[in-house]
């Protein structure tokens, strides 16, 4: 009875908050912030156990939570491919991190994502949008790969991005091998500057277009390790926490809070409140280098809540992440939905069907239209998850070899199946009531075992996955 109340009340939500979406509202600005190996409970909103996120809680305490939303990836590269795009990366040949021309090569990878794959900024440019991206770029450009295309190839007028991209970019080390490949202005400063530096590049282009639509990226490199705080700033957080990681992970996330709160703050402040949708995620789970586990009494930064795993593993650790929308007046406040199963690839239909731009056809798009959810009407996804991950093509791996998933996964509805390439070490859990993935259900429901395997062969067989099962 409770649950049907709070459909009840969300549809209640949804019918007012669309009562007062008219003509005027049909092209929204979109502010998009993609966190860097941000956890599913690395703010305090979704349950940090160390530390408040003062600002983005206040973002979602006036907003929306998705507690099940997911990257497509976990790890930058891919992850980032399929928020552009709206398609599975594997589409693409970028599967894991793009690196070095022979790295790449060596995984099957492509060096950078076509210059003709369908992006959200090219579709809203073309209906009047100005469009800027400022921060992580890591779709092709950096360490020897010099002809990438530049960001404006992909849609945007204005961008800034970091070593792993080309064109105008801010580096934190003078002798980085992006500054011979030329190709744009360069920057730099310390690590710890670089997330202020694109948050000042954000407030000043909104500032610029704030009377027309505009939509705007913001990828911060933080909270990615390596950590390097402002200076002075770990030493508050002795007292919270004896893990030096950590310490240095939470003067870098209170950092990061800050400059969120600035953002928004401009935002609200040149009354841009009620005709921005702002929405907030991560790229993947938290970093899970070996080194965090050394020492007995160590563990790395950041936190998964409930879930197991971390970056670099298809266990919901490293591929759930937490993710807020805001948009006064049209999205509920303090609203959380815990019901409906939302992709990354679903974000560009989703923000082309809000500002009333079509997507033609021809596009194929994998993610579906989730409009409905972010104005507060909780749905079920009506097709399945999927994800890649793991050797032999992505060499990087957990270093707690517990976190090494399959790696190939598929989830539908409540039901999430891992398993690798050749058959082999069969995962099933069912996520409703095992959120953890502690108890393997693959023995005890051999067909649902079969109807999910069967999906997933379906879908490596459409991206071009190689899938070795038998029938």
């Amino acid at each position: 009875m409770k649950h049907i109340l709070c459909l009840l009340l969300a549809a209640n939500c949804v019918l007012l908050a669309n009562s007062h979406v008219d003509a005027n509202d049909s092209h929204p600005n979109i502010v998009f912030i993609f966190i860097d190996d941000m956890g599913f409970a690395d703010l305090g909103c979704f349950g940090n156990p160390l530390m408040k996120t003062p600002h983005i809680d206040g973002l979602a305490k006036q907003g929306l939570r998705l507690t099940n939303f997911y990257v497509n990836s976990p790890i930058c590269s891919p992850s980032r491919v399929a928020v552009t795009t709206g398609q599975y990366p594997s589409r693409w040949q970028i599967h894991s991190y793009l690196n070095t021309r022979k790295g790449n090569r060596q995984r099957g990878m492509r060096d950078f994502l076509d210059a003709s794959a369908p992006t959200t900024a090219k579709k809203l440019r073309s209906h009047g949008y100005a469009t800027a991206h400022f921060g992580k770029w890591h779709m092709g450009g950096g360490r020897d790969v010099g002809d990438a295309p530049l960001p404006s190839d992909y849609g945007f007028d204005e961008s800034c991005v970091a070593f792993e991209g080309l064109g105008d970019r801010i580096l934190d080390n003078p002798k980085n091998s992006s500054v011979q490949l030329g190709r744009g202005n360069i920057e730099f400063c310390d690590r710890w500057e670089k997330t202020e530096k694109y948050t000042d590049l954000a407030i000043d282009f909104i500032r610029r277009h704030r009377t027309q639509p505009f939509f705007l990226r913001l990828f911060p490199n933080d909270v990615h390790d390596r950590h390097q705080p402002r200076p002075g700033t770990a030493k508050k957080w002795q007292d919270v926490t004896s893990n030096p990681w950590q310490q240095k992970f939470c003067a870098v996330l209170e950092e990061l809070d800050q400059q969120i709160g600035r953002l928004v703050q401009a935002i609200d402040q040149m009354g841009l409140a009620d005709s921005t949708l702002i929405v907030l995620t991560s790229d993947n789970g938290p970093t899970d280098w070996p080194k965090y586990y050394r020492q007995p009494n160590d563990y790395p930064p950041g936190f998964t809540g409930p879930f197991f795993g971390r970056k670099w593993s298809l266990y919901e650790g490293g591929i759930r992440v937490p993710f807020i929308a805001r948009w006064i007046g049209k999205i509920p406040a303090d609203m959380v939905d815990d019901q409906s199963i939302v992709s990354g690839i679903d974000l560009s239909p989703t923000f082309c069907h809000l500002v009333g731009v079509d997507i033609p056809a021809s596009e194929q798009l994998d993610g579906i239209d989730r409009s409905d959810v972010l104005l507060g009407l909780p749905s079920p996804r009506s097709r399945a998850c999927f994800w890649q991950y793991g050797v032999p093509h992505a060499k990087l791996q957990p270093g707690k070899l517990a976190h090494r998933s399959p790696t190939l996964a598929v989830r539908k509805g409540n039901w999430k199946l891992l398993v690798n390439a050749d058959g082999s070490n069969e995962q099933l859990f069912n996520l409703a009531q095992d959120p953890s993935e502690s108890h393997n259900l693959a023995g005890r429901h051999p067909k649902i075992v079969t109807s999910l395997t069967d999906q997933l062969r379906g879908w490596t067989a459409d991206v071009g996955v190689d899938f070795h099962t038998t029938p």
